[in-house]
């Protein structure tokens, strides 16, 4: 194996990466499974950081700034196991898992830019380091290689690129002007969620069945499940960044909030809040930090952050990832019973553990 990946991440396994726990594959032909997957997320990695040469001394070092601070790899992963349901890990699914992990890579040195991040997986954000302009540019190169990736995988590939892309840019643009006035906030911002997080997950099933050569009736049900657990996925999200535990993240609980980037239970509460004083006493304490003009106390926010977490609207928000999970789950009745499914069926029951 090549001695450039990092020892962090050649033990990565299938478990690891999906968090569930190494029991879940008790048989023989499903050990075997497990390790044809992880087998082929080492030459993903391995890949990945021979993509990230561009002969530039600059962009090598601020392209692989992220990839080597951490994250699960979960999209590639779900390239490879999707791809079980055919012939398995070809190298057309390898470059597929690679475009897809790229795509992924790009969009959090632009969402960091947008967002005003200053951590990301632990480690100071790009811009933070090197500035908005290299971090942009960056983002924008890792687009550019995972377009070179895909266009080898043919015209089908490049459309299906094409329309994630877009999705992703809608979903950001939607995200950042808001909802129109007649439009239901809460609609809005779980649209937003499918198209910015769900459209990539949905992609990144669909690629390992079509360069597997799986039976192509599979394809809706993996897309609609990678859809709906990528909106679980960032519910769950919303919960764990008021979690006084979040620093273990880089990141300290209500960041996003403070950042006046809109979550579930904050819509919640504000729709809750037109009924119910306390909830608009609270909503009122929290908005005035994020206020520029007249910001809380660090203490006075935490305090509020911590009685956000303990409020029914993010008890409702727990629920409501629940809900999606579970009709991720139901997508995947017409996949054959096997190692695939009940690896799928654990990935969407772990995602929504991660808020208890």
């Amino acid at each position: 194996m090549n001695s450039s990946v990092p020892i962090a991440r050649r033990s990565k396994s299938l478990s690891s990466s999906l968090g569930f726990g190494e029991k879940l594959f008790s048989s023989g032909s499903e050990r075997r499974f497990a390790t044809a997957v992880e087998d082929g997320l080492e030459k993903v990695e391995v890949g990945l950081l021979a993509d990230m040469g561009f002969s530039d001394r600059l962009a090598d070092v601020t392209t692989r700034y992220l990839l080597e601070a951490g994250g699960k790899r979960v999209r590639p992963t779900l390239t490879l196991l999707t791809a079980q349901l055919g012939n398995g890990v070809t190298d057309d699914v390898l470059t597929g898992a690679r475009a897809i992990e790229l795509i992924h890579l790009a969009s959090l040195y632009h969402d960091d830019v947008m967002d005003d991040a200053v951590m990301r997986r632990g480690v100071p954000s790009a811009q933070t380091v090197w500035g908005n302009s290299v971090a942009i540019l960056t983002g924008d190169l890792l687009f550019a290689r995972a377009s070179q990736l895909v266009a080898g995988l043919g015209e089908e590939a490049i459309r299906l690129q094409a329309d994630t892309f877009a999705r992703l840019c809608l979903g950001q643009l939607h995200e950042t002007v808001g909802p129109d006035i007649a439009e239901d906030p809460i609609d809005h911002y779980i649209q937003v969620l499918a198209d910015k997080t769900g459209s990539l997950i949905a992609t990144a099933a669909e690629i390992g069945v079509m360069f597997s050569e799986a039976p192509a009736e599979l394809r809706p049900s993996v897309v609609e499940f990678g859809e709906k657990i990528g909106v679980a996925f960032q519910l769950v999200d919303d919960v764990i960044d008021l979690s006084p535990t979040a620093e273990i993240t880089g990141k300290l609980a209500g960041t996003d909030l403070r950042a006046g980037v809109v979550t579930l239970p904050l819509l919640y509460l504000r729709r809750l809040a037109t009924s119910d004083a306390d909830a608009a006493a609270l909503l009122a304490r929290i908005e005035l930090d994020i206020d520029p003009e007249n910001p809380a106390s660090d203490a006075e926010f935490a305090e509020a952050v911590e009685e956000l977490r303990r409020h029914e609207v993010t008890r409702q928000t727990i629920e409501e990832a629940h809900r999606w999970s579970r009709e991720a789950v139901a997508a995947l009745d017409p996949l054959p019973e096997g190692p695939v499914k009940k690896a799928l069926t654990r990935f969407a029951e772990t995602v929504v553990e991660r808020s208890n």
